[in-house]
């Protein structure tokens, strides 16, 4: 929700709409905090001397910000435009973006269960925050998982309208790792012998992996899974799959994780 009465935290990033550019800062206002106002001064815009401020900030652009300091009784907020990286930048520009998304799915669960966006709120949406980190957070998880609330001791008449809200709309997070297995089999009906010890590990996940040729005998399997823990469980039980089957045709195996 909208932080409408709070004050944003000195060294907390900011998403900020610039409403005035004059040539001794800019006027912004704070997008994530009700709209409070606040102020890059020229020097904080840009590191070195700034002839012309337009060139690095303009009316209706979206920035993010760095809050150097917070006057609450005067309503001052002070911003810096120059310490914020690309990295920074591009992380929290999604980070609102989610949360913005996040604000109009529950929008859509408020009405489905004839209550407002308030009472969902006091109800279980600022339980879910606490619990996972953010409301978006949250709709991704139920995504992933139909049984996530149960899991986390949530219940209620909500949580099916919760979680079928979030499958109609949200795409479940994914990681991907890979590795190398290095098959070998000697019969005469070697090759088909390692065929379907590839396809035996295949058949543990499904659509979730996928092995690529390198060159006799080495593939790569690459795997997708929620998180990584649970990828590396799964690449684990692939490739140990694949290498009992090929020893089972008098072959032998071996896997090692690729490294980025």
């Amino acid at each position: 929700m909208p932080k409408t009465s709070e004050f944003p935290e000195e060294g907390e990033l900011v998403v900020c709409t610039v409403q005035n550019v004059k040539n001794f800062g800019a006027f912004v206002t704070l997008d994530e905090y009700g709209n409070k106002e606040g102020f890059v001064h020229v020097r904080d815009v840009a590191t070195g001397w700034v002839k012309y401020i337009r060139d690095y900030i303009r009316e209706g652009q979206k920035v993010v910000c760095k809050v150097l300091g917070v006057d609450a009784s005067k309503g001052h907020i002070d911003l810096s435009l120059k310490t914020v990286n690309e990295h920074q930048r591009r992380e929290k520009i999604q980070q609102w973006k989610n949360e913005t998304k996040a604000e109009k799915l529950l929008e859509i669960v408020a009405e489905r269960l004839g209550i407002t966006i308030e009472e969902c709120y006091s109800q279980f949406a600022d339980d879910l925050i606490d619990k996972f980190g953010s409301l978006y957070a949250a709709f991704e998880q139920c995504a992933a998982n139909e049984n996530a609330l149960d899991d986390n001791g949530f219940e209620g008449d909500w949580t099916s309208k919760f979680v079928a809200v979030a499958k109609e709309n949200v795409t479940p997070p994914f990681v991907q790792i890979s590795g190398i297995i290095e098959l070998k089999c000697p019969t005469p009906d070697g090759v088909d012998c390692i065929k379907k010890a590839l396809l035996s590990g295949v058949d543990e996940v499904e659509e979730r992996v996928s092995v690529q040729y390198i060159g006799a005998p080495r593939y790569r399997v690459v795997l997708s899974a929620p998180d990584y823990k649970a990828a590396e469980e799964d690449i684990k039980a692939v490739t140990n799959k694949m290498i009992a089957t090929v020893k089972e045709f008098g072959g032998e195996g071996n896997f090692h994780r690729e490294q980025k």
